[in-house]
């Protein structure tokens, strides 16, 4: 797979990679490379489809995971967190020394995170989580399940902890940020292009794999 039906001649493609890859906006790339401003957010469009493309071809895996929900964008009134209106739940799935797989789901019911859960990880395998009451399956579903309470500590001696996946939910919201408001028929695309920030490590390992997808 890679960019088509793109007219954008190949060298102004591989530029945009690169701003793309260093968060730089669609408009401010288009005045840098000078073309249209539209063309320059259909081209970071297709390629936050082929980033999503590619991060759904990850088969489920076993090992050692931490899963936990957080809540995007809406209208910052009354309630906060979880239930708070109008916010995107995303469901966060990271493999320890591996990488994080997220999905926007319906809620944070048991039957949702389980079915969520069950894309990315196999059975038998261990899984941290906080001590949302939504976790307790996980005990009866054939995984091992850990719970963190975090009101009394965030890790313990024997690891158990979640701070890998909210190190991503806390990165993928600054990365969000900057964009002002996300329509949320592209939400989906957007959070892609933050898995695999999070996932592909420094730019330069982002920029390779975006050339190398992209063919470009």
């Amino acid at each position: 797979m890679s960019v088509r039906r793109c007219r954008i001649d190949k060298k102004t493609q591989f530029r945009l990679a690169e701003l793309f890859v260093a968060e730089v906006t669609a408009r401010t790339a288009a005045d840098l490379v000078v073309i249209h401003r539209n063309s320059a957010a259909l081209f970071y469009h297709k390629l936050r489809e082929l980033i999503a493309a590619r991060m759904a071809e990850a088969e489920p895996e076993l090992g050692v995971f931490e899963c936990d929900e957080s809540y995007f964008g809406g209208v910052r009134k009354g309630k906060c967190g979880r239930g708070a209106a109008g916010k995107v739940c995303v469901f966060g799935i990271l493999k320890r020394g591996g990488k994080v797989y997220a999905l926007p789901v319906e809620d944070a019911s048991s039957k949702t995170l389980l079915t969520a859960l069950k894309t990315k990880v196999l059975a038998h395998s261990l899984v941290y989580t906080d001590s949302l009451p939504s976790y307790n399956i996980l005990d009866v579903s054939g995984f091992r399940h850990r719970r963190v309470n975090h009101s009394k500590t965030f890790v313990n001696k024997r690891g158990n902890h979640i701070n890998g996946i909210e190190n991503f939910w806390n990165q993928s919201k600054r990365v969000l940020r900057k964009y002002n408001g996300i329509p949320r028929k592209h939400f989906f695309l957007f959070l892609k292009e933050c898995e695999f920030r999070f996932n592909y490590g420094t730019p330069k390992q982002q920029l390779a794999t975006i050339k190398k997808w992209a063919k470009l």
